[in-house]
This record gives structure tokens, sequence and C-alpha cells, in this order.
């Protein structure tokens, strides 16, 4: 296979990938819900055959500080920016307790391991061994990600920036621990800092339209 022809193949697998996801939210899990079995088996499938290491995958130690150091960078600003829109829309006299739950906050930054091996150590991967462009790569995989998160109108954005920032940053380091802790932590500021009128308890796909607010 030649090398044009190798990266057209990833493409195609990618985008397939991101494709099938998107299938995933807007139809199976209402009619299939156990169909997300497919995900996993099709990202192990793929890191054995392109030859992924944990290294290679952002599971490592050996650069975490130097990766904590640049996402804080990028990262606390974001946290300020949150912080100050909460204030200007009334976040201050909205219940939030909830979110403190333990369970549920660890449970929120599980999910968001998840979505940084999702994100990262598969798409933006698999997008880079196609392109040598790195700015080109994170602004793909931005709006992969974003696209995901229609028709959320808080998120959708959010998750562009956000998306393309984490893909910018897992290509210049590769450690999605870093990554994963900072989304916990922008995720938890969002759900705080929006009316839930307007993220809809962070849903997307149909879930978006069939949240009634209380």
């Amino acid at each position: 296979m030649t090398s044009a022809a190798r990266r057209l193949f990833i493409l195609v697998e990618a985008f397939a990938f991101s494709a099938c996801v998107g299938w995933y939210i807007w139809r199976l899990q209402a009619s299939t819900w156990s169909s997300w079995l497919v995900f996993p088996v099709w990202m192990l499938a793929s890191f054995i055959a392109h030859g992924d290491t944990p290294k290679t995958m952002g599971w490592r130690a050996d650069n975490l500080w130097s990766a904590t150091k640049r996402s804080t960078m990028v990262f606390l600003p974001c946290i300020v920016a949150l912080c100050v829109v909460g204030i200007v829309l009334g976040a201050m006299q909205r219940p939030t307790h909830h979110l403190l739950i333990p369970n549920r906050f660890f449970g929120y930054m599980a999910f968001c391991l998840l979505q940084q091996v999702g994100l990262n150590s598969y798409l933006t991967n698999r997008l880079l061994e196609a392109s040598d462009s790195t700015a080109g790569v994170s602004l793909l995989a931005g709006a992969i990600f974003a696209a995901l998160h229609w028709p959320n109108p808080v998120l959708v954005p959010l998750t562009f920036m956000g998306g393309t920032a984490m893909a910018w940053l897992f290509a210049r380091e590769r450690n999605i621990i870093p990554l994963a802790i900072w989304q916990g932590i922008l995720g938890t500021l969002v759900w705080c800092a929006f009316p839930v009128a307007w993220h809809h308890a962070m849903r997307v796909g149909p879930g978006f339209y069939h949240f009634h607010p209380r």
C-alpha cells in the first residue's frame, strides 16, 4: 500500500468511527443500547493494528509534569472565564450541591477519561497518522467532537474550543491524564455556570429534546 493510500485508509477509518458514534447517539442507544460494545472492540483492534503503545496513546507518567504545566496554561484562563460567566448568569443562586456527591463527580471523571481515549488516544492519533499538520488535525478533531454534541447550544461551541485545545495539547505532549482531569473540572463548571434550561442537563442528540426542566 502506498503512503497516500494508507493515509486515505486511516482517514476513512477515523471518519467511519466518528459516524458510528453519531449513529449510536441518535439512533442505536434508544433501540439497541448494548451496541456501544462495538466501540471498545473497534478501538482495541485499531490500537493493535496500528502498533499503538501506552505511551503513544497518552497513558504515561514520564512527562506528566510538563503536560500538566502546558495544559494548565491553556485551561486555567478557561476556568476563570467560566466562573465569571457563572456569576453573571446567576449561578450563585442555583443549587449545585448534587454535583459534589463523590460518586457522581468521580463517575463523571471516569466518563471524561473514556472520552479522552476516544478523542485523543484514538481519533487524534489516527488523524496525526494521516496528516502532518498539527493545527489542521486539532481543528478537525475539535470539529468532530463538537458535532457529536449536537444540538446542545452550550456544548457545541464549548466542545469545539475545548476539543481543539485538547487535541493540540495531546499532539504536543501525548498525555491524556491531565486532559481528562481538566475536562472533568471544566465540564462541572459548565453545568454550574449556565442555566439547566440552556444545556438541558448536558444532554446531546435526541435526549436534548426530551429533557424537561423541573
